[in-house]
């Protein structure tokens, strides 16, 4: 089954890319997932800062600078992993280094 992991974090004080590069823990956590089959997808996103948010309402299009969450935690990133079942992503997901930061959330996708 296909999950996706949401990687989340307050944006308060986010490490690089090479920083992340360079952390042991990721590193550790980046040959597990190889290990266990590798990502199917993943992609780190630009801080909320970037973001821009649309809605439609009544026909009329809304866009606004942000996102529309009002939470401390963001999502930052994603990563789709193919696992046998929850509980392997529940594993991959608890040992991504964000996991300790902020949060990951594990959404099944529709297949």
């Amino acid at each position: 089954m296909k999950y996706v992991l949401l990687i989340c974090d307050d944006e308060s004080d986010p490490p690089s890319n090479e920083e992340l590069r360079a952390d042991p823990v990721h590193q550790a956590w980046w040959e597990d997932v190889q290990r266990r089959g590798g990502m199917l997808a993943g992609q780190r996103l630009r801080p909320v800062v970037d973001a821009t948010t649309v809605r439609v309402r009544d026909g009329e299009t809304l866009v606004s600078d942000g996102p529309f969450a009002e939470t401390k935690d963001f999502v930052g990133g994603f990563v789709v992993v193919d696992c046998d079942n929850l509980d392997d992503a529940i594993a991959i997901a608890a040992g991504h280094p964000f996991a300790r930061r902020g949060g990951v959330e594990i959404r099944p996708v529709w297949e």
